[in-house]
């Protein structure tokens, strides 16, 4: 066992004002395209032990994405997932402190089912739940169901989101909902339980018919840039939104952690997973996402700069020097947190409660506003 392996510790969640999760892994493969990356399964017993040692080091919360088709290639990434909702269900009897995020899309889920899903998963966390609405962006995965709407574009998608977002909010807090929508109907609707508090919302949005959803609706917005700069404009740009509406949303993004003893061997274990590269998985989520036009004899400027192993922005190196560049990401970007993900949750998230958030306690010493909330 290295220095870097042992787990002896026990620290308490007291970041300063800025919150930090884990990316659970659901699905098969993790979050890295690559046939030289460690194996995940995407199993419960997987997610159960990442769940743990997150809770252990002291995180603030666990998510779970929501997947019902894969990318394929050499590794089958993604073909395998468990379902979100049960799985944090699973994981809140399991843990009793870090709060559990569940994902669901309002395209594939009734808000009255989903309203009952996370009440339910509210009380079984002892009000710990959280939502992560997903408006829809993979045509071949709804597709494959009968569930993708032709006629609906990327901005009437978050129309829809919208009201599917007030109605869940409703049926949480209205004895009786009626609403003549657009998208969402209901006559005389009740749902009981309901929760003691409203569950926490959060959702992801780089546009600006997203960013306005969002910032109205949710708590929270996941943004999408690697750097700091990038990060600090669309942050800004969603708290200045917010501020239109008389609201504060606190902006996360996402973030790939590789470690190593010292920096040159973490770059040389990124450099491995590069070297991995599934080009067919990476071709497969392309074209679940509509950014594939190679079969028509093009491909766009997204496809071309996203020809990489990591399926997020990442930093690579020894546990001082990511204590370093995740302190001036944080910093730097103004946003209020980060969902990570490593290439191997039981052994790296021990690693990162062990050496490295103490020193992010150093750097931003306050009161978490998430606890305070």
């Amino acid at each position: 066992m290295t220095q870097l392996e042992r787990t002896a510790f026990d620290l308490p969640s007291d970041l300063g004002g800025k919150d930090l999760g884990i990316f659970l892994p659901i699905a098969n493969g993790g979050w890295i395209l690559s046939r030289n990356k460690p194996e995940i399964d995407g199993s419960y017993a997987y997610c159960r032990a990442s769940a743990l040692a997150a809770e252990a080091a002291g995180f603030d919360f666990i998510m779970a994405m929501a997947k019902f088709r894969g990318y394929g290639g050499e590794t089958k990434h993604w073909n395998s997932s468990i379902d979100s909702v049960v799985a944090m269900a699973g994981l809140s009897e399991a843990t009793s402190r870090v709060k559990v995020w569940a994902t669901i899309h309002t395209l594939l889920q009734n808000p009255a089912v989903a309203a009952k899903a996370i009440a339910t998963l509210d009380q079984i966390s002892k009000g710990r739940a959280g939502l992560n609405v997903v408006s829809g962006s993979y045509k071949g995965e709804f597709s494959q169901m009968g569930a993708w709407p032709e006629n609906v574009n990327h901005d009437q998608r978050y129309d829809l989101a919208d009201e599917w977002v007030r109605a869940v909010k409703a049926l949480w807090s209205e004895d009786s909902v009626t609403m003549n929508g657009t998208y969402v109907t209901m006559e005389d609707c009740e749902s009981w339980p309901k929760p003691e508090k409203r569950p926490f919302l959060v959702c992801a949005g780089s546009s600006e018919k997203g960013m306005r959803m969002t910032a109205e609706q949710m708590d929270a917005i996941f943004l999408s840039g690697g750097t700091a700069a990038e990060l600090s404009k669309a942050s800004g740009r969603a708290k200045a939104i917010s501020a239109e509406y008389g609201r504060n949303i606190r902006t996360y993004s996402m973030l790939t952690i590789v470690f190593g003893e010292t920096d040159e061997e973490a770059q040389a274990t990124a450099k491995h997973f590069a070297d991995g590269l599934d080009e067919e998985a990476l071709k497969g989520m392309m074209r679940a996402y509509g950014f594939l036009d190679a079969e028509i004899g093009k491909e766009n400027d997204f496809v071309k700069k996203s020809r990489s192993s990591f399926m997020s922005a990442h930093i690579v190196g020894s546990p001082d020097s990511v204590a370093r560049q995740v302190g001036d990401l944080l910093e730097g970007s103004n946003t209020d947190g980060l969902m990570l993900i490593f290439p191997d949750y039981p052994r790296d998230i021990p690693i990162f409660g062990q050496h490295v958030l103490p020193k992010l306690r150093q750097r931003f010493p306050t009161t978490p506003a998430s606890a305070a909330a």
